[in-house]
């Protein structure tokens, strides 16, 4: 299978494209300083990344961002940012994606815990988390050509948490996660949120 990876310089995107590549499929990496260049947050950079690589059989997103802040103190251009970025970003990549995936291809989008486990300073990223479950589901019943989606929500990465300091209980690696991202590919599945870990 051709496969993009998008937000492949990533932790998460890292791991996803070695394991594609792993199993044996052909990766395409691509990020905003990847092997193929695309700004998730551009819809003119979306629209061009797709017309420069051909089809492909999988889309697996593991971009976009967003603001950490509590309630009280986010932002109108904060709550825009997480919008634009994590959620209408990935979002794209389904709608302008449509025409340049395989038949009986998938899309593979990444939301996150904060969408049923939040913690204090994370209302935006729970609500992009959220809608972004909601999309792939509602999307799973409009899409043409046995197209499949779906979202995977991970917690923590072990990696990532480290990074930070912060405690590892809970957290799963990026390899185990990447394994999760794989296997709903190479399934039959579609508007399923996935929960690697649990």
């Amino acid at each position: 299978m051709r496969a993009l990876v998008v937000g492949a310089t990533g932790t998460i995107g890292t791991a996803v494209a070695d394991i594609f590549a792993d199993a044996g499929h052909d990766v395409l990496r691509a990020s905003r300083n990847g092997a193929v260049k695309v700004d998730i947050e551009d819809p003119a950079s979306i629209h061009a990344m797709y017309d420069g690589i051909g089809k492909v059989g999988a889309v697996i997103s593991c971009a976009g961002n967003g603001v950490f802040a509590p309630l009280s103190e986010l932002t109108e251009h904060q709550i825009e940012y997480t919008l634009g970025s994590k959620l209408m970003g990935q979002v794209n990549l389904v709608r302008f994606g449509i025409d340049h995936v395989d038949d009986g291809g998938v899309f593979v989008l990444t939301s996150g815990i904060f969408s049923r486990q939040p913690m204090p300073g994370v209302p935006a990223l729970a609500m992009v988390n959220g809608a972004l479950e909601s999309f792939a589901r509602a999307a799973a019943l409009d899409l043409p050509r046995n197209l499949r989606i779906g979202t995977m929500s991970p917690p923590f990465i072990t990696e990532t948490a480290e990074q930070m300091g912060m405690p590892t209980e809970g957290t799963v690696s990026a390899a185990d996660n990447a394994r999760a991202y794989l296997d709903f590919a190479s399934g039959t599945a579609t508007g399923a949120v996935i929960c690697p870990g649990d």
